[in-house]
């Protein structure tokens, strides 16, 4: 213990006051500008395309879903795959380039709205839309820029070194329209007007930086890229990602971006799936969840947590009332307003509920549109019940928690984000807690065929694309609460074991959702023991005087939920039901 504490002054000694921000640098290094371009003294990288490890089925047959464009209303947009590596940056001290690409094989009658950007630590995967008008209007949906403005290019360019660098220019649209990307070239001259559209004013919605690709030191002013999104995201929002990049010298945070995303205002969602395709995308993408080899606490499906003895408690009263196995005794609508929650028998049930069971457990599936309909967000919810402790971390020593972390009812969930262009899988959110994080296919692993694995972290259940160690806290001081996730005979087959329980863009003549669902108020009680207390007891026993301080201003920064202070509602009244993904 002595020797795990001395490692962990040290390296707070040594990092500094750097280390207790608790936030990470942006600055990507130096960069050697002169890397590769596609001039003829140079030969560009070949470009390694990500695949999926199985191909694509055929879906069952309804709508316009994955036959590879979608109606905006006037316009009409294609997603493009296909891309010509334009110009790229090497990172020095082993970290990271970016390189920028422009889309190819564009549709006749279609045109770019800008350029693609990823990072090279991985195979190139990503997309752009093409649009084209579909509906005449008294003005152009499209129009050409009539300049371009070079926002950046390398402090060192001149005449004679102008061949090896990357410029990038903004189109410059007249009153009323807008440009949705960037260009970029490997050469000083400005792109042909031709080579990009801009986009009347009520076609657009605003976009927001979403991560930081590249950040450049330069002697007039840091250049820095961005992907993008669209600032509002949600189920009943229009916003189109277009897949374009958004970079700038000057841009401070809370100014509008100088470019923005597509709107859909087609209403009628004509590319999301029906519920055949539906079905199909589960049996395909469904991911298999492990559970930890030591994991007491198991999910079961929720019919067989009532059955099994559940209570419903009202404000005011001493005594439960047992909960109808469809859940038809339960509340309905309104909000979390405490006066009603949910808990466990205090008698020889407890225990038995409290490990849950697997066999009967199920994910619990809501199908909903996402980033104005171009993407189908299929949430797969796990209902646990019963959340265990969690353990503490010091450094190199673990230490497990009596209560930190328990409350009755867990809900946790996986997101698969489906392209309704093709129908393939674009991406997974792994929920963690309070928060989550979205995946890229090229990080995960994958099970007979295209299906996912998901490992769930013991007692706590948080959800991680890979099995191992990881901090919830400091990773720079070693101090948090510590998730382990490893596979085991323990599992759980989504594209198997699962329910659809909402799809509102499919009618609920289709998709009837159940009793619980409409329950809104908590799944576990209000726990009133001193879970800080141990925290803070640990702390004073095993660290020195001059760490107490941070740690503790790094556990209060950690979700309630941790503390077991407070019980968990269920899906419906979680923000990410209607809106987007925490991250």
């Amino acid at each position: 213990m002595c020797f795990a504490l001395i490692i962990l002054f040290a390296e707070i000694k040594r990092k500094g006051k750097k280390m207790l921000g608790g936030g990470g640098s942006y600055s990507c290094g130096c960069l050697n500008w002169n890397r590769v371009s596609t001039t003829t003294d140079s030969i560009p990288p070949p470009l390694h395309y990500f695949s999926l490890p199985s191909p694509i089925p055929h879906w069952p047959p309804g709508h316009v879903f994955a036959t590879g464009t979608i109606n905006l209303g006037e316009l009409e947009v294609r997603e493009i795959t296909k891309f010509e590596f334009i110009w790229g940056t090497d990172i020095k001290y082993k970290r990271k380039g970016v390189s920028f690409f422009k889309p190819i094989d564009i549709p006749n009658d279609y045109f770019c709205l800008g350029h693609y950007c990823q990072p090279d630590n991985s195979p190139l995967r990503g997309f752009v839309l093409v649009a084209r008008e579909v509906t005449k209007s008294q003005l152009p949906a499209l129009i050409e820029p009539t300049d371009y403005s070079l926002v950046w290019c390398p402090d060192d360019w001149t005449e004679e070194n102008g061949l090896g660098h990357g410029y990038f220019w903004l189109p410059m649209a007249r009153e009323g329209y807008k440009a949705l990307g960037f260009i970029v070239t490997n050469k000083p001259a400005k792109p042909e007007l031709s080579e990009v559209r801009c986009v009347r004013d009520d076609l657009i919605e605003p976009i927001e930086p979403h991560r930081i690709l590249l950040t450049s030191p330069s002697k007039v002013a840091e250049f820095s890229v961005w992907k993008t999104r669209p600032f509002q995201r949600g189920m009943y929002e229009k916003g189109v990602s277009v897949g374009t990049f958004f970079c700038s010298c000057v841009w401070s945070q809370g100014e509008e971006l100088t470019i923005s995303c597509l709107k859909n205002l087609n209403l009628n969602l004509h590319a999301m799936p029906n519920l055949d395709q539906v079905h199909a995308l589960i049996k395909h993408y469904g991911p298999t969840i492990y559970f930890h080899p030591d994991e007491i606490y198991l999910p079961s499906s929720v019919s067989w947590f009532f059955e099994n003895g559940a209570l419903l408690y009202k404000k005011g009263e001493s005594k439960g009332e047992r909960v109808d196995p469809s859940g038809s005794n339960l509340p309905k609508g309104g909000s979390n307003d405490g006066e009603y929650w949910i808990d466990l028998p205090k008698d020889e049930t407890e225990k038995k509920l409290k490990k849950g069971d697997l066999e009967s457990a199920k994910v619990y599936v809501h199908v909903k549109p996402a980033l104005g309909g171009t993407f189908t967000d299929i949430v797969m919810w796990i209902f646990y019940p019963f959340n265990g402790p969690g353990c503490l971390k010091i450094g190199l020593m673990n230490y497990q928690l009596n209560r930190v972390g328990q409350h009755v009812g867990d809900w946790e969930h996986v997101t698969l984000r489906i392209s309704n262009f093709s129908g393939e899988l674009w991406s997974v959110y792994f929920s963690q807690h309070s928060s989550g994080v979205w995946v890229d296919p090229t990080n995960l692993e994958f099970i007979e065929g295209n299906k996912t694995i998901v490992y769930a972290s013991r007692n706590g259940h948080a959800n991680y694309p890979r099995h191992g160690d990881f901090l919830q806290g400091s990773s720079n001081l070693r101090i948090g609460i510590r998730n382990t996730a490893a596979p085991s005979k323990y599992l759980l087959d989504s594209s198997e074991n699962y329910e659809i329980i909402a799809a509102e863009y499919i009618g609920e003549v289709v998709v009837k959702e159940p009793c619980w669902l409409q329950y809104m108020r908590k799944w576990g009680p209000t726990t009133v023991h001193e879970s800080r207390a141990e925290v803070n007891r640990i702390l004073n026993q095993r660290l020195p005087v001059t760490l107490r301080c941070t740690a503790r201003n790094i556990f209060d920064k950690l979700p309630n939920e941790l503390y077991g202070e407070d019980g968990p509602t269920g899906p419906k009244e979680k923000s990410s039901w209607f809106g987007d993904e925490k991250c």
